[in-house]
């Protein structure tokens, strides 16, 4: 009987379980640097904080070589937003760092459900082998309220500058799970914005991105 149970239990966790969404090689994706171009059409450099400008050279461009999207980290803190707003999706992003030798703090963000201005912004949290965690200043009861989810990272999920880190932000209702290199790392229930914009940080790093796609749900 014992074993029995402990079957059933096993099958409902299976059955149960939510893989990764670009690992299931479920279709519906829409490639966000597919159709970018070198003028990186329908993305949008926007200033941080959002009062603030922008440098008159844009730090972003898109490798011909290998089509990854490059941040110099050389042009001040900033966003790069994709220009379609969203609700419920699925946001999967590839990211590396260059590594500079003997420096550390690394730092960059994918952002997700932000205002357009930047205003209200929640973000992963990448870093050089720290990092992982959900983060933000965002609407609660009404107020901007500063969110910060690291204390739900158990150990060190993400690899250090120079290897190829994979974050997945799910965002369905009020929840937003992130996923880091395969692996839930937190999970946040009471999302207070219903849709806003998805992008990219720039924070004095040089970073690369690929697979920069969306999933509507």
């Amino acid at each position: 009987m014992m074993h029995a149970v402990r079957f059933a239990l096993f099958a409902f966790v299976v059955a149960t379980a939510r893989p990764m969404a670009v690992s299931a090689q479920e279709g519906g994706w829409t490639d966000l640097l597919a159709q970018a171009g070198p003028e990186m059409k329908q993305w949008t450099r926007v200033p941080i904080p959002a009062a603030g400008k922008l440098s008159a050279k844009s730090q972003w461009s898109l490798d011909p070589s290998t089509g990854y999207l490059v941040c110099e980290g050389n042009g001040g803190h900033e966003w790069l937003r994709w220009d379609g707003e969203l609700s419920d999706f699925v946001y999967h992003v590839e990211w590396r760092f260059t590594p500079v030798a003997g420096k550390k703090g690394y730092n960059s963000g994918i952002y997700a459900r932000n205002s357009a201005d930047g205003g209200t912004w929640l973000q992963a949290q990448t870093g050089d082998g720290s990092g992982g965690f959900l983060f933000g200043e965002t609407p609660v009861e009404g107020k901007p309220t500063r969110i910060n989810l690291s204390k739900q990272v158990k150990g060190k999920p993400v690899k250090p500058a120079g290897e190829w880190n994979t974050f997945e932000i799910r965002c369905q209702g009020k929840d937003m799970v992130l996923a880091v290199n395969g692996e839930e790392t937190c999970a946040w229930h009471d999302c207070n914005v219903p849709r806003g914009f998805v992008g990219l940080e720039a924070e004095g790093w040089r970073i690369e991105f690929r697979n920069v796609k969306v999933k509507r749900l």
